[in-house]
């Protein structure tokens, strides 16, 4: 999920009634809660290593105790700096638990989109994903401004009026029910969704294999990818009217068997794109001095904007040896 949801998420859980139990709460959450996404700066040594090891192993249960443990001693080392106030110390207990479920919070929150998360890093690099929300989703993102802007604003005008101060608990219990509620309905969505893609046949043949991938803001439009025997078909699904046929956005063949495409998937960056992708669509084009290969991530296609989604294109010579590699996150389909 997007930085902005992790920290409002995590505004959300100090405000039940963390924030009064020890000092720095809301600080520890707030920093444990975007702490794992310090794998960016992998980005610096390239996309392609990027795309290795972002949501690597600070995202895994191992990095997400660690990062809790990190952040706890530092903030426990501030707090014994910082002159503290009568009515509420430092509580290491509550501190700590504040840093997990922090870190916590941010595991779970990308979990539930169609990027995944490696949890047992680096015992396994097996991707998890749950796949009912969008990477940015504006409807999760209004609720908890909502919930957390609404008790806030009637707190300033109770100040003024001088009336009793209103308390922001009920509104961070209302975001994170909202929460589990939005989940819920994008769950059932998910599994009819994948119900409705299995039941179908694709230029007269089974799928293989299939996934369900939300829509931004409607929890009852869906994307789908099926592979079948020789190609991947992209599809959109209503799901309040599973008697309607999905709606065919694209299909894609699988290319022949080649050489080039052979070499260009053992290379590091051809291995790096198939561990992450599920739906990895290969194209080889030959020119004068060699091969051109791409390998897109059918989940990312956008059929709106004009872009192929998360791509890597390598270029081989005529001796299939690697001239150059690079990975797109929104790759142009003229590419």
């Amino acid at each position: 999920m997007d930085n902005l949801t992790h920290t409002l998420t995590a505004i959300a859980i100090s405000q039940t009634g963390l924030n009064r139990k020890t000092r720095f709460a809301t600080a520890t959450l707030i920093l444990a809660a975007n702490a794992p996404d310090i794998d960016i700066l992998a980005g610096f040594r390239g996309s392609i290593a990027y795309l290795k090891y972002h949501r690597g192993i600070t995202h895994s249960f191992v990095g997400i105790m660690v990062l809790a443990i990190v952040i706890w001693g530092l903030m426990c080392w501030i707090g014994k700096r910082v002159k503290p106030k009568p009515s509420l110390l430092l509580k290491p207990r509550w501190l700590l638990l504040a840093a997990l479920l922090g870190t916590g919070s941010h595991l779970l929150l990308d979990f539930t989109n169609a990027y995944g998360v490696r949890p047992f890093l680096p015992f396994s690099e097996r991707w998890y994903a749950w796949d009912i929300m969008f990477i940015f989703d504006p409807l999760l993102l209004a609720l908890l401004i909502l919930g957390l802007g609404g008790p806030w604003l009637l707190s300033l005008v109770s100040e003024e009026v001088g009336a009793r101060k209103a308390r922001l608990a009920p509104g961070a219990i209302f975001c994170l029910v909202a929460m589990v509620a939005l989940w819920g309905i994008r769950d059932f969505a998910h599994h009819r969704t994948l119900s409705i893609l299995d039941s179908r046949t694709y230029a007269g043949d089974v799928p293989l294999r299939f996934s369900a991938l939300p829509a931004m803001v409607n929890p009852f439009t869906w994307m789908g990818v099926v592979e079948t025997q020789t190609s991947f078909h992209v599809v959109n699904v209503n799901t309040l009217n599973a008697n309607m046929m999905p709606e065919e956005v694209g299909t894609f063949e699988k290319p022949q068997p080649s050489p080039a495409l052979a070499a260009a998937m053992k290379t590091r960056a051809g291995k790096v794109m198939l561990d992450f992708a599920r739906f990895a669509w290969a194209q080889v084009e030959e020119g004068e001095e060699g091969y051109r290969v791409s390998l897109c991530d059918l989940r990312f296609y956008n059929e709106s904007a004009q872009s192929r989604g998360f791509t890597l294109v390598m270029e081989l010579d005529k001796n299939l040896q690697t001239l150059s590699e690079s990975f797109y996150f929104a790759a142009p389909r003229g590419e």
